[in-house]
């Protein structure tokens, strides 16, 4: 018996190694320098976000420094005399250019920017450390962080921190204190010594978290009562384009609700960050927190009470 010989042909491809194709110096290269050109336009993104913020916190600060003397009740302008819309005389309290004008007068330029640079501190702190944590910790891993609310919760401590030492710098105007400096060095040392001796003070806290809540709810719950019953999706007048392209009347109206609802909601919860702002600078050496400018409060309660019963609980808010 004469067996078949097998034909003779390439073997099977499955029967033959394959060569592993690795990149040549080109490609990795050309990985590499994706890579870094990823990490850079982040690295940009997040300095242009640091300088955009310090220049804005920059701009509205002698804003923000004008609010809080008068929260604190320091007018040291007489009023002057005027006409309201009926025509009848009445005293105006001076407004912002004539306080901003003031300061400057008894300061110099540079003395309307007290306390800005706590306040750069505290946003570059915000800004950069938001970036920072989901860099280190992803979030894919941050289930598995076990100290991730530690690292949070020592965020929170050097901003608030931070904070409360700007409005202290610039509440110094009353009483021409040097007791907190202004400086950027001065600021981080401040800073550090108090974290270090467990000495940060959390007052206003309180009232700025119930601030904060009342205006997320009632913004949102305004929004979407709005929303979802006084616009109406039929409104005519829209052309057949902007509907076909996914633009109405109606979803415009909608994009604006929230922005129109938290400046109405705003004026509402003033209160709170007017008791905290008080809170912050009282009872901390500095005349501004001290009788005859201010009674010492034992917590922020009594401060609302004491400011609702001299008619104050809207000072500064609309400088």
């Amino acid at each position: 018996v004469t067996l078949a010989q097998p034909r003779a042909g390439p073997s099977p491809s499955w029967s033959q190694p394959r060569a592993v194709q690795r990149p040549g110096r080109r490609q990795t290269r050309a990985l590499g320098h994706a890579f870094s050109g990823g990490l850079d336009a982040d690295r940009r993104t997040e300095s242009l976000f640091v300088v955009l913020g310090a220049g804005f916190t920059a701009l509205s600060h002698p804003l923000l420094y004008v609010k809080l003397l008068i929260q604190v009740g320091h007018e040291p302008l007489p009023p002057t005399i005027g006409r309201n819309v009926l025509g009848r005389k009445v005293l105006y309290l001076p407004g912002f250019f004539t306080y901003a004008r003031h300061i400057v007068e008894v300061d110099g330029k540079m003395g309307i920017f007290r306390g800005l640079a706590p306040r750069i501190i505290s946003s570059t702190l915000s800004t950069v450390t938001r970036g920072t944590v989901k860099k280190v910790f992803p979030v894919e891993d941050m289930e598995h962080v076990s100290n991730k609310d530690d690292v949070k919760t020592s965020l929170q401590k050097v901003v608030k921190e931070v904070r409360i030492i700007s409005m202290r710098c610039m509440v110094q105007f009353v009483g021409r204190e040097v007791k907190y400096s202004c400086g950027m060095l001065k600021v981080a040392q401040e800073t550090f010594s108090a974290l270090r001796s467990c000495s940060c003070s959390f007052s206003g806290l309180v009232p700025h978290i119930l601030g904060d809540v009342v205006f997320l709810w009632c913004c949102n719950i305004l929004a979407h009562f709005i929303n979802t019953y006084a616009v109406d999706d039929n409104v005519s007048g829209d052309s057949v384009e902007l509907e076909q392209q996914g633009f109405s009347q109606a979803s415009v109206i909608r994009s604006y609700t929230k922005f129109v609802m938290g400046i109405a909601v705003s004026m509402l919860t003033y209160p709170f960050l007017l008791v905290g702002d008080l809170m912050a600078v009282n009872n901390c050496g500095l005349r501004a927190g001290l009788p005859p400018y201010s009674p010492v409060f034992t917590s922020w309660v009594q401060c609302w009470r004491h400011l609702s019963a001299q008619v104050r609980v809207a000072a500064g808010s609309f400088t």
